[in-house]
């Protein structure tokens, strides 16, 4: 963990595809094709990988004095290289732009992301096909990018960074007896308590019942000898008023 950082230090296909780069097998065949690809850096691009920006998510109709005109605010451009099509000479949708000066370069960087242009918000980042160590592109199944609708995403990059994994201790359920003996021994000790208080309580309530019905019972002949007191007073007033 002491070396861990969201952003990949080296290209590695396999922890590209998870979200916080701790996966041991691959969850699409994406990753399997970039596993298994020898993948080598254009050869016949030229220019300085570490001055150059890779532009991303670009209109089609977007074209090269656009993009030199939006860039221009940041710095001297040596080069701009709008990828296309080879057989239709369309705009594939990225572009390639290199600086003269490396502080033109880190200004671009920052304040160039989701930037809008032609109403499309832009992806930038640094250049990492030649920089970034073990780089597999997106055609080969590897790259930061992906859809959630492709269920293909890659982690690791400047849009998508890893999250830090979560390192949970290992803790014992006490509730099916694991734990320390002397805590067993609390928990059985502590039953053996409520069993004999229970004990206890139900003879208490056995000695009291004959005693309620006792109380019971001479409460009622109470009651029936006052109702007789009674009769016995209302039959001497009848007597007297004859």
């Amino acid at each position: 963990m002491n070396d861990w950082a969201p952003i990949a230090k080296e290209y590695d296909p396999l922890k590209a595809g998870s979200i916080d780069g701790t996966d041991e097998e691959p969850h699409d065949r994406a990753i399997w094709r970039a596993m298994l690809a020898r993948y080598v850096p254009n050869k016949g691009v030229t220019g300085d990988p570490h001055l150059t920006l890779f532009v991303a998510r670009l209109n089609l109709q977007t074209t090269e004095e656009k993009l030199k005109e939006v860039f221009s605010r940041y710095g001297d451009i040596r080069k701009i290289r709008l990828v296309r099509d080879l057989v239709t000479g369309f705009s594939k949708g990225y572009a390639f732009i290199e600086y003269k000066e490396e502080r033109a370069l880190l200004k671009a960087h920052r304040d160039a992301n989701r930037l809008v242009i032609d109403q499309h918000e832009i992806f930038v980042d640094f250049e990492l096909e030649r920089t970034l160590k073990g780089w597999i592109p997106r055609r080969l199944g590897g790259g930061f990018g992906g859809k959630k609708e492709s269920g293909q995403l890659r982690f690791g990059g400047r849009d998508r960074p890893f999250r830090k994994p979560i390192n949970l201790p290992n803790v014992k359920n006490d509730f099916y007896g694991e734990g320390s003996a002397e805590k067993r021994n609390f928990s059985r000790e502590g039953t053996r308590d409520w069993r004999t208080r229970d004990r206890d309580h139900e003879r208490s309530r056995e000695k009291r019942w004959p005693e309620r019905e006792r109380s019971w019972a001479w409460g009622d002949s109470e009651r029936e000898r006052d109702s007789k007191d009674e009769r016995s007073r209302g039959r001497d007033r009848k007597d007297r008023d004859r």
